[in-house]
């Protein structure tokens, strides 16, 4: 006799084949299927709302996106708002829409909702196909104002942290074994809604899944995601990696290639921004450099998930190659500042700047970065706080729809409404306290024009 699981799992195969058929039987012609975004295209001005539950308002893989964006564009005035609030369902989202999201005239709206909408149990018909009917008013919502929405899949349920570190509150084994599979299907839903209706798609599933599967293989207790199912600041660095790589955003800051003539001047070649002329005094070779961007750099609390995905070499490259140098080694000073020692045969090959804390460029950003750390601390933080008090005046306001006579849920939504008089003023301070910040980061994203110095030194 089959086992409970083999149960559960056919039923959720036959499930999922019911809906897909559902959904994709309707005969179409091939001037009616739009392909899927294949990237994003950014502009000054241009507005991105992360709309989510706790993991958005974690303010952590927003943060890390956010940093991309003023370090990459920093010529762009880009508009980011999250839209986070802990425990949200897309029925939530729904009733905050217009003055979270809409408001902020979004030209994309990125959307990581599931998590708590499969109600973390084995799969249940019901509540996906509630999830599944909010979802689809939510995208429909999103494409009136314009904008275009971003699906991303739900992120890992980790089991094995369950059980390893939250032995004071285990769960149900059932949900423990299920639950991450519940919500790789709610993922692939999202997809092929994606796919169909010619929508952003983002995977957060597979990065959090795989890097965890890999590193298990030397480290068994290893986790990202310690309570189950919030990521912590790596695991939210390897989310906003997804979103980096899956809306094709360019993923190399500058290279630069220094070589010298038969006739044995020096020119440089620039990609990513512009190189003044090379001298040469005396086997000192000088030349100023100002890229158009800076690199992509995070708190060093999320350093190990730069590390598990080469975040460095794969999405910021900043590279110095130099032919026509003697062997030996070579020490390289910008703006005055020794930054490292290299051979010939490596400079040749080319060097790599992006992880070099010692580079004026690295300092920087990292002081951008900081910047929209105590942003996102702060007046971000505290503008979700008031949407969280929002979603529970929102949800007893419909208890009390439901249940007219329950003078419980009456008195309670009288608190609520108290709670939340004058949130529009509050939503308005909180709102103009991240923009000082936020001009204070445009401020200190502007690349400059740094003096580079190559010399010999033995």
């Amino acid at each position: 006799m089959p086992s409970r699981l083999c149960q559960r799992t056919t039923f959720i195969v036959t499930a999922f084949s019911l809906a897909a058929s559902l959904f994709l039987s309707t005969p179409i012609s091939a001037q009616e299927v739009p392909p899927p975004l294949s990237g994003i295209e950014l502009a000054d001005g241009d507005s991105i709302v992360f709309l989510g539950d706790s993991i958005t308002h974690q303010c952590l893989y927003t943060q890390y996106v956010e940093d991309f964006l003023y370090t990459r564009f920093p010529h762009l005035r880009l508009k980011v708002h999250n839209a986070g609030v802990g425990g949200a369902k897309a029925w939530d989202a729904l009733q905050r829409f217009d003055k979270d999201v809409a408001a902020y005239q979004p030209k994309y709206v990125t959307v990581l909702l599931g998590m708590n909408d499969g109600s973390y149990r084995p799969y249940d018909e019901q509540v996906f196909q509630t999830y599944r009917q909010d979802m689809t008013t939510l995208v429909g919502k999103i494409t009136e104002t314009g904008a275009t929405p971003i699906l991303m899949t739900p992120t890992m349920f980790d089991a094995r942290a369950k059980r390893l570190y939250n032995q004071n509150r285990p769960g149900d084994p059932e949900t423990n074994a299920l639950y991450n599979s519940v919500l790789a299907f709610y993922g692939t839903w999202c997809r092929e809604v994606a796919v169909e209706q010619g929508h952003g798609f983002v995977d957060m599933w597979s990065p959090l899944n795989n890097l965890t599967l890999e590193q298990r293989k030397t480290d068994p207790s290893f986790t990202m995601i310690r309570d189950a199912v919030h990521p912590g600041p790596d695991g939210q660095l390897v989310m906003a990696v997804a979103i980096v790589t899956d809306m094709q955003l360019p993923r190399q800051v500058s290279t630069l290639r220094l070589s010298k003539t038969p006739k044995g001047q020096w020119t440089a070649r620039a990609t990513g921004g512009e190189a003044g002329e090379v001298t040469e005094d005396d086997g000192v070779l000088s030349f100023e450099f100002k890229s158009n961007a800076l690199p992509w750099v995070v708190p060093e609390d999320a350093a190990l998930g730069a590390k598990l995905t080469k975040l460095g070499h794969r999405l910021s490259r900043e590279a110095v190659e130099v032919h026509g140098f003697a062997p030996g080694q070579y020490e390289l000073e910008i703006d005055g500042t020794v930054v490292g020692k290299y051979s010939a045969e490596a400079l040749e090959r080319h060097i790599e700047l992006q992880e070099n804390a010692k580079t004026p460029q690295h300092q920087q950003a990292m002081k951008v970065a900081m910047l929209n750390k105590e942003r996102n601390e702060g007046p971000v933080r505290s503008l979700r706080g008031e949407w969280s008090r929002f979603q529970q005046y929102a949800r007893v306001r419909r208890q009390v729809e439901e249940n007219p006579d329950n003078q419980g849920f009456k008195d309670q939504l009288a608190k609520l409404e108290e709670a939340i008089m004058g949130m529009d003023d509050r939503v308005a301070e909180h709102n103009a306290a991240a923009k000082q910040i936020e001009d204070r980061i445009f401020e200190a994203n502007q690349p400059q024009t740094r003096k580079y110095v190559l010399r010999r030194v033995k």
